[in-house]
């Protein structure tokens, strides 16, 4: 299993803003080792929004358009979330550009994004599956906000400048977002409220 390195990691291996500077000084591989390091998460983000058939082309327009973007990024900040928030907005456009793919998208989302193991004795298969299919229900937006809290456990800073909002704003959407999918849940019987 390969492991996603995380910013600022020590241990001898340069850290993200290292690779930053070295890309904006016109090191291809720089950039490459990037990709690399964000691209899983990438992928995740982009499946949150416009389904897992869709995630791999999103991934990838939000990687090019950060790279024509990179000269203006400030080496000091955080590069995971100012990448993840480039790569939500194409995934965004990709999504608005394919609307009548929508719900194959959102039933692949359902079947494919991340699957639960299958040994894992706490998730059981049907709560799993109406628990996607709430999500799916709920706007690009609402299953950005959830994903990024629980897929890629990120900070309310960190969702805030992939969301592009401010911090405290954040917290109001997480809390909307979960409140529509308590509600999706109880409209499925899923759940009592």
């Amino acid at each position: 299993r390969t492991v996603e390195h995380q910013p600022g990691r020590q241990g001898g291996a340069l850290d993200d803003t290292q690779w930053v500077r070295r890309a904006q000084a016109g090191d291809h591989d720089a950039y490459d080792e990037l990709v690399r390091r964000h691209q899983r998460a990438a992928i995740r983000v982009a499946a949150t929004i416009a389904g897992s058939d869709r995630a791999a082309d999103a991934a990838q327009e939000g990687f090019l358009r950060a790279h024509r973007s990179l000269d203006r990024f400030d080496p000091r900040r955080p590069f995971r979330p100012w990448l993840l928030r480039i790569v939500a907005n194409a995934a965004k456009n990709e999504v608005r550009s394919n609307t009548r793919h929508r719900r194959l998208a959102e039933r692949a989302l359902i079947l494919r994004v991340v699957p639960a193991e299958p040994d894992d004795p706490a998730v059981q298969t049907e709560e799993r599956d109406s628990l996607w299919a709430a999500l799916a229900r709920l706007s690009a937006d609402d299953r950005l906000v959830l994903g990024l809290r629980w897929f890629e456990e990120m900070s309310e800073a960190e969702m805030a400048v992939v969301i592009g909002v401010r911090p405290g704003t954040v917290k109001s959407r997480l809390h909307r977002a979960l409140r529509r999918l308590r509600s999706e849940l109880v409209n499925q019987g899923v759940t009592d409220d």
